[in-house]
């Protein structure tokens, strides 16, 4: 089996491993660099369980060889918070009970990071459709669409602040 070098930066860290050619980059992230929230779910970047920031747009890491993140910027959701200060996402999800088992989360999280940069005030009907592609089993969404919308409050207001 081939086995190549691969370089990237994963939550700011550079990293550096040889990895077998057909390697994940999911795999990759949970076993060289213990990045364990990238959860696998179905293999097949359907339920969105594996998703992180790749050069800053989200992707299913399960669906991305480790090879062709050789170079990039990649973002798990241990990268999310600031420290010991969460993310307004994060504290979003844990004040409106957006999460249950938690398996999903990391996803959704990174998911709605993406939409909040793009749209700041998103409708219930938007954030429902930014989260058509990560599945949630325990939830029933509505508290995470009330947690998505208490969130990009916090960011506006955070925006208007500096601005």
């Amino acid at each position: 089996m081939t086995s190549l070098d691969v370089t990237m930066t994963v939550n700011g860290r550079t990293v550096t491993g040889r990895v077998e050619a057909r390697r994940t980059l999911a795999d990759f992230l949970r076993k060289d660099c213990a990045a364990t929230g990238v959860h696998l779910g179905c293999e097949h970047g359907v339920c969105g369980a594996c998703t992180v920031v790749l050069d800053g747009c989200t992707a299913r890491s399960c669906c991305t060889l480790a090879v062709q993140a050789d170079g990039a910027e990649v973002m798990t959701v241990e990268g999310l918070a600031d420290g010991t200060d969460l993310h307004p996402l994060q504290e979003a999800f844990w004040a409106r009970h957006g999460l249950q088992c938690g398996f999903c989360t990391p996803g959704i999280l990174l998911t709605m990071r993406e939409l909040l940069a793009d749209n700041p005030d998103p409708s219930e009907e938007e954030i429902r459709e930014s989260l058509s592609g990560n599945i949630c089993r325990c939830t029933g969404y509505q508290f995470i669409v009330e947690a998505v919308k208490d969130a990009a409050a916090v960011l506006r207001a955070s925006s208007a602040d500096r601005g």
